[in-house]
């Protein structure tokens, strides 16, 4: 199966011409998860995180760290197969709700089924392949976009040994808040 195109993979848009977008360089997996854990401290019940990247390009990694960071249970692995997991906190905080809507060819319809519309104001619902899909869900949410550093290896999401057999692992992330709720987020933090 082929990976779907997305122009939001080209270029993440703004809707707030006054908060650009935040670009930040990540060089290995264990920095993607850094991110992740960074990202989880800004997040609370009702975020829709949607996460757009080709095939290995670090989204399930980003999501491992968003799951330490919120501190809920069981193993963050991708949800390709079973479409979507749910992680309870173990600390009090909001449950992950993380989807894989790779293989989902509908938009919000076929989504439905899964009753993110429910789960999500509890929750903080992280989509991978959510472009075109999703957006309905909320007004508001985070679109984190990975580009992967032109000849890179793919290795990001596979959590191999950083910088193997001279593998570029750098990635290219931007992310871009949309509605109300990010209006004041300081994402530009994470950069640090």
């Amino acid at each position: 199966m082929e990976a779907p195109h997305s122009p939001a993979a080209d270029a993440a848009p703004t809707r707030f011409p006054d908060r650009p977008a935040v670009r930040l360089t990540v060089e290995t997996p264990e920095r993607m998860r850094e991110l992740g854990r960074g990202l989880a401290a800004l997040l609370r019940p009702g975020d829709l995180v949607m996460l757009t990247g080709e095939l290995g390009a670090g989204k399930t990694t980003l999501t491992r760290g968003l799951g330490e960071g919120l501190g809920v249970r069981g193993a963050v692995t991708s949800p390709t197969f079973v479409i979507a997991r749910v992680h309870p906190s173990l600390v009090g905080g909001p449950a992950l709700v993380h989807v894989d809507a790779y293989r989902l060819g509908g938009g919000l319809d076929e989504m439905e089924d899964l009753d993110l519309d429910v789960s999500l104001p509890d929750s903080v619902v992280v989509v991978e392949w959510g472009d075109g899909k999703v957006e309905e869900l909320s007004d508001d949410r985070l679109h984190v976009v990975i580009h992967r550093t032109v000849g890179a290896d793919t290795n990001v999401d596979t959590e191999a040994d950083p910088g193997a057999d001279g593998a570029d692992e750098r990635r290219t992330v931007t992310l871009t808040g949309f509605g109300n709720r990010w209006s004041d987020a300081d994402l530009a933090a994470l950069t640090h």
